[in-house]
């Protein structure tokens, strides 16, 4: 829900990368610090490419040899202005099930109306009645 969240109007990140977010699918996120033991999943960018570069060596990579790349003021650079490979940045696999910048209510309605859509559906049989005390407790 992180990635989600980041792509709401509200959400202090430059309208640059909101837009990347959307324009997004599944395949542009990848893993890095596989080799360090610490893997974190960032959008696929020049940064991050370079980085599992690096990791890919027969060496491998040490810290030390990644630190520039992916400090945390070149991904506050990439928040604040816009530029989407300016550093790393976070974003899950969700990327490819994103496709609008909404307000946080207008988000949490639709995953509210959504989530009991399909509870109804699939398991409408667990629910004594509509929105009642009852059908929530059994769920």
């Amino acid at each position: 829900m992180g990635t989600r969240f980041m792509c709401t109007v509200e959400s202090p990140i430059h309208q640059n990368i909101k837009e990347k977010i959307v324009a997004s699918d599944e395949t542009d996120t990848v893993h890095i610090f596989r080799t360090l033991g610490n893997t974190a999943r960032v959008f696929k960018n020049a940064v991050s490419k370079e980085v599992v570069r690096l990791e890919r060596r027969p060496q491998g990579a040490k810290f030390e040899e990644l630190r520039d790349l992916v400090s945390g003021a070149r991904g506050r650079t990439v928040y604040e202005t816009g530029d989407s490979d300016a550093g790393i940045w976070s974003a899950g696999i969700s990327v490819g099930l994103i496709k609008d910048i909404p307000t946080c209510q207008a988000l949490l309605d639709r995953l509210e109306k959504e989530g009991e859509e399909i509870i109804k559906g699939r398991l409408g049989g667990l629910c004594v009645g509509d929105d009642t005390d009852q059908a929530k407790a059994k769920l």
